[in-house]
């Protein structure tokens, strides 16, 4: 996943996601996408306070006021990356670990967060970004491919490493 609005989506559920059941949140992406407009970031980020009280109503979505004010927040955030010439999607691949970890043989080995997801985290926080800590900076590198956590012998871990490999694009 290299596409800045596709990023953004599972930035934004991967905060949703924070406190909560991950099946709730995919039970609910489909009402998260017609409530973002897509996840289209140019779109959200037009979003108001007609916006938020429309969210906070939607019993489709997680009515969670901070989540969704940060959503709109972090949409304004990566607009601005694009209107300088950024991509969201460039940023956050730039902090893919430099040596691929060998493959977890149980849960219990993977991280909740790792060095390169706090200082996503902090970067991230100082281009406006909210509700972007380590953890969920590393939920959504996870969610990207841009790690692989699949433990070993997992049917789709080799997938995953073809589709994030240097060459994709």
């Amino acid at each position: 996943m290299r596409d800045d609005n596709g990023l953004y989506e599972r930035m934004v559920l991967e905060g949703f996601q924070s406190g909560l059941s991950w099946l709730t949140i995919l039970r609910k992406r489909e009402n998260f996408r017609a409530a973002f407009t897509g996840f289209d970031i140019d779109s959200v980020a037009h979003f108001g306070e007609r916006d938020v009280a429309r969210l906070l109503a939607d019993a489709g979505i997680v009515r969670h006021r901070g989540k969704i004010e940060a959503a709109i927040a972090n949409a304004v955030a990566a607009k601005a990356m694009q209107a300088d010439g950024e991509s969201l999607a460039e940023l956050i691949w730039s902090y893919a670990p430099s040596r691929r970890r060998r493959a977890p043989r149980s849960l219990e080995e993977l991280p909740a967060a790792t060095p390169e997801s706090t200082a996503l985290s902090k970067e991230l926080k100082r281009r406006g970004f909210r509700f972007v800590g380590p953890t969920t900076a590393y939920a959504t590198m996870q969610a990207c491919g841009v790690v692989n956590d699949h433990l070993a012998g997992c049917w789709v871990r080799d997938e995953v490493d073809a589709l994030s490999s240097p060459a994709d694009g």
